[in-house]
């Protein structure tokens, strides 16, 4: 662990739509660290076909009042950066399927199996 990059960690919910987890810089002894800024972020689910799919959002604030009130707008442009990304996965999922046309193409046509058994039919010889 890197002793100068140490957070406490408190979680806040509404416990309806998300969580805000505040990360709290602190020296090596616990005692806060006031030379570095506390982390916001933001956490919800979305759910899909597939089951529930968390989503984790850096807010930037200052307080933790600041963090609430961007929550909404952060929530939505995640929840669009996901969507974003699993249409682009799918994408991606349909057009790597390749379909062989017209035969075994390449592989040959002459001999048991399409010529891959070389001189001799493959036959252990002496």
């Amino acid at each position: 662990m890197d002793p100068s990059s140490l957070y406490r960690e408190e979680l806040f919910t509404d416990r309806k739509v998300g969580m805000i987890r505040v990360l709290t810089p602190v020296k090596t002894d616990g005692s806060p660290d006031t030379g570095r800024p506390a982390v916001y972020v933001g956490e919800a689910q979305i759910y899909t076909n597939m089951g529930a799919l968390p989503l984790s959002f850096e807010l930037d604030a200052r307080s933790l009042q600041e963090a609430v009130q961007q929550y909404a707008d952060a929530a939505k442009l995640a929840v669009e950066q996901a969507v974003k990304e699993i249409q682009e996965l799918r994408r991606q999922a349909a057009s790597s399927l390749v379909i062989p046309q017209g035969g075994a193409g390449g592989l040959g046509g002459a001999g048991p199996a399409g010529g891959l058994i070389g001189p001799g039919g493959g036959r252990i010889q002496r």
